[in-house]
């Protein structure tokens, strides 16, 4: 039983982090060693929106965060139904979402 406690995680969930934080856009960069996602909140009417967090991970952790991702998606999607994206188009029989094209940032 000891040893089970020796390999176990403890993570600490912060009040503060608790909370969350909204987010109704996120930026994806990647180099050779790390992808980088800015999520950042976009609200109507204002010619600014400011980054609210900014993750910074290995590729191989941005590959298991898509997998995860996906894995809970098509959880959802079994449970409450289709998520329907109204900027979805089809293309050579395939489903996508296409990037935003007039979309400029500034760092």
């Amino acid at each position: 039983m000891e040893n089970e406690n020796k390999n176990q995680l403890q993570i600490e969930l912060k009040e503060e982090v608790a909370r969350g934080t909204y987010a109704n856009l996120a930026i994806l960069t990647h180099s050779t060693s790390e992808f980088i996602i800015d999520f950042v909140s976009v609200m109507p009417g204002l010619p600014k929106a400011g980054v609210q967090s900014r993750i910074i991970m290995t590729p191989e952790h941005a590959k298991r965060l898509l997998f995860a991702l996906q894995d809970n998606v098509a959880k959802y999607e079994k449970n409450f139904g289709t998520i329907r994206m109204p900027e979805q188009q089809q293309q050579g029989g395939k489903t996508f979402v296409p990037p935003l094209s007039d979309f400029k940032g500034e760092a």
